[in-house]
């Protein structure tokens, strides 16, 4: 059985491809137009460069196949809770405005950074999307328990209140554990696109700052922490947009850019 990369397939501007393998996605690519700027994969047809955008905006670093079931796109929800809670987590870590007080980030860990990205990571996994239902479910549950940790009714500061020290050790530990978590996930997007990266690459820096600022104190390494955080954040804003904008409903629409693939094997054979 023969396995066709629709990526290769677009670039060689073969047409129609054929697969006969049961685990792909898809049958038939056929392409039209002058310039073979359609791609009609099983009888749907799309634009070559809104394909390409999908990767962006349904947070899949692959093919993003259309669905078997006419179901939303789930991916820019988990996106726009992500974003938006750790927006808010970085300019309060940051020290912006002069705040020292979670109480408001709290209250989004919990809900949009916690329930509604668990929900859209659970919705991602019914559709088929194994990764963004991986991720999204798993940042979910890191902003719902990060939340705890300031509720009085969790007991969780109160716990270390007569070893203080220990609390900012441990907290640097949870840190720690997701940004291994998270180099993880920028292993599995390094043949995507370039918002891919930067969201995840700024999201593991950030953790590991806020890991050394909680373990050792120094204000310095969480306020830059923070600003790592807020980039992060804006990455995934510029994601996550893509994954609803449109040129029906949109007079701008994020370019997305793929990571150029190293493959040596196809530089031995052109040798």
């Amino acid at each position: 059985m023969s396995s066709i990369n629709l990526t290769d397939s677009i670039a060689s501007n073969a047409k129609p491809v054929t697969s006969n393998d049961d685990t792909l996605p898809y049958k038939t690519i056929t392409y039209h137009g002058a310039g073979d700027e359609y791609v009609e994969i099983d009888g749907r047809k799309y634009l070559r460069h809104e394909l390409m955008q999908a990767f962006g905006g349904t947070f899949n670093p692959g093919l993003a196949p259309y669905p078997k079931h006419q179901f939303a796109n789930a991916s820019a929800l988990g996106l726009a809770g992500f974003s938006t809670t750790t927006f808010v987590l970085g300019l309060y870590y940051s020290g912006a405005m002069g705040i020292t007080i979670p109480n408001v980030v709290v209250s989004m860990c919990i809900f949009y950074g916690g329930l509604v990205q668990t929900l859209a990571g659970v919705w991602e996994l019914a559709i088929g999307n194994t990764f963004a239902g991986t991720v999204f479910t798993s940042y979910g549950t890191f902003w719902i328990s990060f939340g705890a940790i300031f509720i009085k009714a969790f007991g969780i500061q109160a716990a270390y209140a007569e070893e203080p020290e220990q609390f900012g050790n441990a907290v640097g530990f949870f840190l720690i554990g997701w940004g291994l978590y998270t180099f993880m996930n920028i292993l599995v997007v390094m043949k995507a696109t370039l918002g891919f990266v930067s969201l995840l690459v700024t999201l593991d820096v950030a953790f590991f700052l806020l890991a050394a600022g909680n373990m050792n104190g120094n204000a310095t390494v969480t306020k830059v922490g923070g600003i790592m955080a807020t980039i992060s954040a804006c990455c995934g804003f510029w994601n996550m947009f893509a994954g609803i904008s449109t040129p029906t409903n949109s007079y701008f629409t994020p370019p997305v850019f793929l990571i150029p693939q190293y493959e040596p094997g196809k530089k031995k054979a052109n040798k």
